[in-house]
């Protein structure tokens, strides 16, 4: 019986490569395209293929990355061979399927099947160092009676969890701009808002606005606008803007693009960036009212005319000058960055502006619409002072605060120079040392407000 067996094959090996060899291509593929018809009365599965590779350019597809993410936890019950990478700051371990694979899947009731396979290409002969070409794919296979289900309802759902966990295993990162480029490090700023030295009430507002806009994609689509939000952080140096913008980025889980528009020629290179940056991310431009003179076009003539006088008697003030304008950007340019047809490529995203001086920016700048939440950043106050007790000293309570308070009430002082006093120094500085030098620093700002009140005070008047 074997031997007949055998005889069986070797023949139909010979006829099959015979056909390959001297069939017409034109009538291998008819017969190949109608024995699949024959099947398919027969076969009552239904497979789709979704490759690695897709489009003119071969990029990868987002489908297949959707689709392997979405199957590591199912790979790693069911398959006998799998592939490990290390996502995450080399803390996590994602698993997935190895080739030639296949695992069961069920939905509302419905098994069906995801099998891992790749094509291989042919190598060159000649080439020193030869490179298979390997294009992975995976195929789904389900009955027909369930096409309506699995191609609706199911592959959503296969595309909706293989993103959410892309972004909960993704390695966030901070970009800054070289020019048209950008360039980016791990971003692992520790700040949270509960360590974010601010009233525990505005802190919850702004968590609350932060949360609502990444759960609002249908909103935004349903009224017609870019699912975006513009933010401007204003207050004196010192006060925790860059911190606020860390602690954002940190609640929602987003990427940050540092965006530096003195580096940037132009409009057009600033588009180019805009386009660039991804979904789920901040785009923040620090001290924007001194990246550049976006109000100059705005400015009154006769300010105009006084400058181009300066500069015909000072000409190495105007080599300084147009050393200073090397960038291009124009207001006009920037606000169609905020707000312009351009900015809805991409979705969920944030703008944040800082500024130290909020009365220099121009009104069109920051008007609701483009910074639609202007957030103050002022001076440290109790509540703010608490929270940085409890950061730096794990101190909830203690017999100076009442004194601090006293003083806090009367003096503008940062939290950064709080945090400064608070900061244990050296071994032997304890907890009594830092507080008493923070009521001296007090005590020592206070009295010079004083005498600055004093000097302030017309003679006349006294």
């Amino acid at each position: 019986m074997i031997s007949h067996l055998g005889s069986i094959f070797a023949t139909l090996m010979f006829v099959w490569a015979v056909f390959q060899q001297y069939f017409p291509y034109q009538f291998r593929g008819y017969i190949e395209k109608y024995s699949q018809r024959l099947l398919s009365f027969v076969y009552p599965y239904i497979q789709i293929t979704f490759n690695e590779f897709t489009g003119e350019r071969l990029m990868r597809s987002e489908a297949y990355s959707a689709i392997e993410n979405y199957l590591s936890s199912t790979s790693s019950s069911q398959a006998k061979r799998l592939k490990a990478d290390i996502v995450k700051n080399n803390q996590s371990l994602v698993l997935s399927m190895d080739d030639h694979e296949e695992v069961a899947d069920e939905f509302q009731g419905v098994k069906l099947w995801w099998a891992s396979g790749k094509h291989v290409g042919k190598t060159q002969s000649f080439a020193f160092y030869p490179v298979t070409d390997e294009k992975r794919f995976y195929k789904l296979t389900f009955h027909k009676k369930h096409r309506d289900l699995i191609i609706g309802p199911y592959l959503k759902h296969v595309l909706r969890e293989g993103k959410a966990i892309k972004v909960r295993n993704r390695q966030r990162k901070l970009y800054t701009n070289n020019g048209s480029n950008w360039s980016h490090v791990v971003f692992e700023h520790p700040a949270t808002f509960q360590t974010l030295a601010m009233e525990q009430d505005k802190k919850e507002e702004i968590m609350e606005d932060l949360v609502t806009f990444s759960q609002a994609e249908e909103f935004y689509s349903r009224i017609g606008r870019a699912w975006k939000r513009g933010y401007l952080l204003y207050g004196p140096p010192g006060t925790g803007k860059s911190t606020m913008i860390a602690a954002m980025a940190n609640l929602l889980g987003y990427d940050i693009y540092d965006l530096e528009l003195t580096a940037v020629k132009d409009n057009t290179e600033l588009r180019k960036l805009l386009i660039e940056t991804s979904s789920k991310s901040i785009i923040v431009i620090e001290d924007i009212d001194c990246s550049l003179d976006l109000t100059g076009q705005r400015r009154p003539k006769k300010e105009k005319k006084e400058e181009a006088e300066e500069m015909k008697q000072h000409p190495m003030h105007k080599a300084s000058k147009e050393e200073a304008k090397s960038s291009q950007v124009t207001l006009s340019g920037l606000l169609n960055f905020i707000d312009g047809l351009w900015s809805a490529c991409g979705g969920e995203r944030l703008i944040v502006f800082t500024t130290n001086f909020v009365e220099k920016l121009d009104p069109a700048l920051i008007r609701k619409g483009r910074m639609d939440k202007h957030i103050e950043l002022s001076y440290c106050g109790f509540e703010a002072f608490k929270v940085l007790a409890k950061n730096y000293q794990k101190l909830d309570s203690h017999k100076l605060f009442g004194r601090i308070q006293d003083l806090l009430r009367e003096v503008r002082i940062t939290p950064a120079d709080v945090a400064e006093h608070l900061m244990p120094k050296t071994a032997s500085r304890d907890l009594q040392t830092c507080l008493e030098s923070l009521i001296q620093a007090l005590e020592s700002a206070k009295q010079a407000q004083d005498s600055n009140k004093e000097e302030s005070i017309d003679p006349g008047i006294v």
